[in-house]
């Protein structure tokens, strides 16, 4: 193939290499000319054109793509028709992607001008995703570099999705005094979420002392009607002749391997019994978010074997997103009793309810609302105040002259809570274990309750939710562990953190503070029934 720029006398058959108007007509990149086109061109006034001009041994870029992708041996696997020296793979049913890495850099070593693109080995796909891409770089290539790596896919299967397969689970849940039946419901439906992701059902549960011979009679008896046996333990594994593996060789099972190179996922156990896998799922399994176990257990509901070396080969990219609610966190909280906690005042609102005034700046007793709020915030036990601002933003700062505060100001603040939320927990001190969201329009708030608040958070350890309540119901404010900080920074919209807490399955403290947590002045007759002045 021959590229640049050529006489458009001789330019019939070459192929565009940008978008080229003559006249009303427009010929896209890539538009291989007819006599006619050249015609055209050259009635425009247009004397030469940057092209391609295909020698008889080449293949255009559609072309090559296509034979390339028709000698592939591969299954669950659908190639789409080419377009622009393309053709994509799609998977015909979800299930786990394997495919064979030394053929795909076997293909990308022949020559520059011919790539194949995957996903990565054991991902999990839906139905429809594509999961692998042959491009073409140039317009054509040789067609003998298409045949060697026609030569190359010949050799065996390049790429599978290895579909789930509808099995069916047992679970052991073991007790031990003190662990909340609500802790073990949520572990059913969250394991149901799982199973139903990848084709499998929970067909039964056990729930068992936390002892080797009780757990060892429920894993027989799951075994023989199930195709898989989970066991949740009420406490982590601390040695491999812990209850868990020794119940499992207990049953007359075999230990495959007992601890894995992914964090969180650690403590996880592999074994079989009866000829069916038994995992002994780490304590982070109890929460939907991303561990060990979902590797394990969506390879296995794939037909995929799982062995010890497999596990051990699980390091790198092992080690993934912390998830809150683990009792032993990779990096614990600093080890003294009065914790640190910042407190983040939102103060960037438009106070659209209002119809036009600043309800922030709104006179109580003779000062701004917001300063109010961030004179309370200071004269708590909190470490540090963080002020987001926004709307109106000098007016506000302007109101909180001569205060102690630090300023994180938010420009997008238009797009809602989320800005606000992650601006400010974006100046949290690197030391703090929590972070208490203030919201700027509740008059009502005192020292006191921020105080109580944070004596809660503390009681804790820093590990829960702290919530204000009133009468039962849930409030404001609300104080963050900093678990939940990473899953803060990827909040959309006008979304707080709500949905968050409900969905890490942290524990939740309500703290009552009476009518003060359920107090704002979004509305004119809210505020000055609160004993509000608006300003203009």
């Amino acid at each position: 193939m021959k590229f640049g720029s050529i006489p458009i006398a001789t330019a019939e058959g070459a192929v565009l290499a940008h978008a080229t108007t003559a006249g009303e007509r427009r010929f896209r990149k890539a538009h291989k000319l007819s006599a006619d086109d050249v015609s055209l061109l050259k009635a425009a006034g247009i004397s030469e054109v940057v092209a391609a001009v295909l020698a008889s041994e080449d293949l255009s870029e559609d072309a090559a793509a296509e034979k390339i992708a028709e000698s592939m041996i591969h299954h669950n696997v659908e190639a789409k028709p080419a377009a622009t020296g393309r053709v994509n793979l799609h998977a015909q049913a979800a299930g786990i992607f394997t495919v064979d890495a030394a053929m795909i850099d076997a293909i990308n070593a022949v020559d520059p001008t011919i790539t194949i693109a995957t996903l990565a080995q054991h991902a999990p796909v839906e139905k429809g995703q594509m999961v692998a891409t042959v491009k073409i770089i140039p317009f054509a290539v040789a067609s003998a570099l298409v045949d060697a790596v026609a030569r190359i896919c010949a050799g065996g299967e390049i790429f599978t999705v290895n579909a789930y397969q509808p099995v069916r689970v047992g679970v052991i849940q073991t007790v031990l005094p003190g662990i909340k039946p609500s802790v073990l419901d949520k572990t059913l439906r969250v394991t149901e979420a799982r199973l139903a992701r990848s084709g499998g059902r929970l067909t039964a549960e056990r729930r068992t002392p936390h002892e080797v011979g009780a757990v060892a009679e429920a894993a027989a008896s799951l075994a023989r009607d199930n195709d898989m046996v989970v066991i949740f333990g009420a406490s982590a594994m601390s040695d491999f002749g812990d209850v868990v593996p020794a119940a499992i060789e207990k049953a007359g099972g075999t230990v495959i391997r007992a601890g894995m190179p992914v964090d969180p996922g650690n403590l996880l156990v592999l074994g079989t019994l009866a000829g069916k896998r038994v995992i002994g799922a780490p304590g982070c399994a109890r929460s939907p978010k991303e561990n060990g176990f979902d590797w394990v257990l969506d390879r296995l509901i794939a037909g995929l074997d799982v062995t010890a070396k497999d596990i051990a080969g699980m390091g790198v990219g092992g080690l993934l997103m912390e998830i809150p609610t683990r009792p032993q966190p990779r990096e614990p909280l600093p080890a003294r009793t009065e914790l640190r906690v910042d407190i983040v005042l939102l103060a960037a609102g438009r106070s659209s309810r209002m119809g036009g005034p600043n309800k922030l700046l709104a006179l109580f007793d003779g000062k701004p609302l917001v300063r109010r709020s961030a004179e309370r915030a200071l004269g708590s036990k909190a470490s540090g105040t963080i002020v987001v601002t926004g709307h109106q933003r000098e007016r506000v700062r302007t109101a909180l002259s001569g205060l102690d505060v630090t300023f994180a100001h938010n420009p997008d603040f238009a797009e809602g809570l989320s800005s606000s939320l992650k601006a400010g927990v974006a100046r949290v001190a690197s030391d703090a274990a929590g972070a208490m969201i203030m919201l700027g329009d509740m008059p009502g708030v005192s020292s006191a309750d921020l105080d109580r608040l944070i004596d809660a958070f503390r009681k804790s350890e820093g590990r829960s939710v702290v919530r204000a309540s009133h009468e039962g119901k849930r409030g404001n404010p609300v104080l963050l562990p900093r678990s939940l900080f990473a899953a803060i920074a990827h909040l959309e919209g006008d979304t707080g953190a709500r949905h968050l807490v409900e969905a890490e399955g942290l524990d939740v403290v309500d703290v009552e503070i009476g009518k003060a947590a359920s107090v704002d002045v979004d509305t004119r007759e809210a505020l000055e029934g609160a004993g509000g002045v608006l300003q203009d």
